[in-house]
């Protein structure tokens, strides 16, 4: 089975001159959980916003499903079915729940990739048995709700677009053990429903734990790479061997 996403030699930064990545390859298979591991500052975020398009490789090249899109405009990155759930809310928090949720279904329909009627009301129907706590907070605004709600909000979100590639960054950083373990539950569930998903994370043994395929990353290079197995053992060890330091 061919790769769902192929990243190829790609070197990119945030400045001219200066590349965070470098030479970066990585392969998403399709349905597959693909982790990102690394310290601080390794390139692990700098990776999804370059597929997203917030960053243009300045070497090296981007393909989904065999197009290529490198460079592609961050707000047509959701044409090509792919999602991007950021470290950061990108929920508007002065708008209901129910619009936030309504706003990439809106953006589809505009492209003509809509649904019919039936379909959407099916979807959130579907999306508040998995979601539940939604239902009764949807007419308020995002910006009123905690920060782990927030964060349900940004998973259902992603869950209704039915994505064939998300992006996850960072989403139980700052949320307390319950909902840590929910946000996990739902990165399953989009498993369970033939999503590829790459992941981000800084429980490491939790990336290891969920991920058929794992990328190491050091200083913007990829330092080692492998299935789960080849991750047995004493993985702080392993970790501390690969980006060559000691803690």
């Amino acid at each position: 089975m061919s790769p769902l996403l192929v990243m190829r030699d790609v070197s990119a930064g945030y400045v001219a001159g200066i590349d965070i990545l470098r030479c970066v390859t990585i392969n998403v298979e399709p349905g597959a959980i693909t982790g990102l591991i690394g310290l601080n500052g390794a390139g692990k975020s700098t990776i999804m916003k370059t597929i997203c398009g917030f960053l243009h490789p300045h070497v090296g090249t981007i393909q989904f499903d065999g197009a290529d899109i490198s460079g592609i405009a961050a707000h047509r990155v959701i044409d090509h079915g792919i999602c991007y759930s950021p470290q950061e809310s990108s929920l508007f928090p002065f708008m209901s729940v129910q619009d936030n949720l309504r706003l990439p279904l809106d953006h589809m329909e505009r492209r003509g990739i809509g649904l019919t009627r039936q379909d959407l009301m099916s979807r959130f129907d579907d999306m508040f048995t998995k979601f539940p706590v939604l239902r009764d907070r949807r007419s308020a605004k995002a910006g009123d709700l905690s920060g782990g709600q927030q964060k349900i909000v940004e998973f259902a979100k992603a869950y209704l677009q039915r994505p064939r590639l998300c992006l996850i960054d960072e989403p139980s950083i700052g949320l307390s053990p319950k909902i840590a373990e929910q946000v996990y539950s739902w990165i399953d569930l989009f498993a369970a429903q033939q999503m590829a998903i790459l992941l981000v994370d800084h429980n490491v043994r939790r990336v290891v734990r969920m991920s058929h395929f794992i990328y190491v990353l050091s200083l913007g290079e990829v330092a080692a790479e492998g299935p789960p197995e080849a991750f047995a053992g004493d993985l702080h060890e392993q970790v501390k061997g690969w980006l060559g330091i000691n803690f």
